[in-house]
């Protein structure tokens, strides 16, 4: 752990504990935890909600944020149970996390992830047919690598992992891709351009072991997005001052020149400002609306 990350870690610890204080399991949701889908049980461990009694669902995955530093399924659970009420199965993973693990390490547990779902499909009554993901802030720039590779096998090839596939009984193998996406409060460029702060350059010294070309690449999806890419709900909040308004903007822009579905929706006004990563705060008003608008959008799509 370096200076850095334990500032992170327990800055925004204090702010999570004290937005999810009193919150507790809802009666209409099962939860299955602890299940470990790597190697180690501390960094690659998931959680899997339900509604109860409901038979075959829809998959959410939820990438957590936390600049690369911080973050867990703990602090994520209770956002991630208020989706499942909205009638899906919801996957919250725990990931290595930098300076201890460098990057791609994350992107690469995320993978593990969506194959993990595609494999226990039956045992937790997946409908593997429509996988979906959010991802918010840091987690909303993984999620935009992780739908880059299943849907570009250029940008795949540059990861020294096997891409997620679904298994099938003959022995074939289906490449995955998720059917589509939310991208919260995302950054979607990082650690090149004239936008980056000195935090992103702090930051990028904890997540890379190297600031080379080719790992500045991985770092940075865009320009390896096609027309391929999944359709994708772009939120930004209006008085958001971790995440600059352009990185959305050069996503969108991007994603009109292919012609990729989207909906561009920024929440808040002038008289009711929100920051980032609002939705995450179930407790509000702010969060129920969002949170409806992104799984109405995931509904389109079943």
């Amino acid at each position: 752990m370096s200076i850095l990350s334990r500032r992170i870690r327990m800055g925004f610890g204090t702010s999570d504990r004290k937005r999810d204080a009193g919150l507790t399991t809802p009666e209409d949701i099962e939860r299955f935890d602890d299940i470990v889908y790597g190697r180690s049980k501390k960094w690659q461990s998931l959680d899997v909600y339900r509604p109860k009694n409901a038979k075959v669902l829809p998959v959410i995955v939820s990438i957590h944020g936390g600049a690369w530093m911080y973050g867990s399924k703990e602090v994520y659970q209770w956002y991630c149970m208020s989706l499942a009420q909205r009638g899906f199965a919801v996957v919250n993973f725990t990931y290595r996390l930098a300076p201890e693990y460098k990057y791609p390490c994350g992107i690469e547990d995320a993978n593990k992830v969506f194959q993990w779902v595609l494999d226990h499909a039956d045992e937790y009554q997946f409908d593997t047919e429509h996988i979906f993901a959010v991802g918010d802030s840091a987690g909303g720039h993984m999620l935009s690598v992780c739908a880059t590779m299943y849907s570009n096998p250029e940008f795949a090839a540059k990861f020294s992992f096997q891409m997620a596939a679904k298994k099938h009984a003959d022995g074939r193998k289906t490449p995955f891709k998720p059917t589509a996406i939310a991208l919260n409060c995302g950054v979607y460029r990082f650690g090149i351009g004239p936008e980056s702060s000195e935090m992103d350059k702090a930051i990028l010294k904890e997540l890379l072991k190297e600031q080379t070309t080719e790992q500045l690449e991985l770092l940075n999806p865009l320009s390896y997005i096609t027309k391929e890419f999944p359709p994708a709900y772009i939120m930004t909040a209006n008085n958001d001052t971790t995440v600059d308004s352009v990185q959305g903007k050069m996503l969108k822009v991007r994603l009109k020149e292919l012609r990729v579905p989207y909906v561009d929706q920024v929440y808040g006004t002038k008289e009711n400002p929100l920051g980032h990563v609002f939705h995450c705060n179930i407790k509000t008003e702010d969060a129920k609306i969002c949170n409806d608008d992104e799984c109405e959008f995931f509904r389109g799509y079943l």
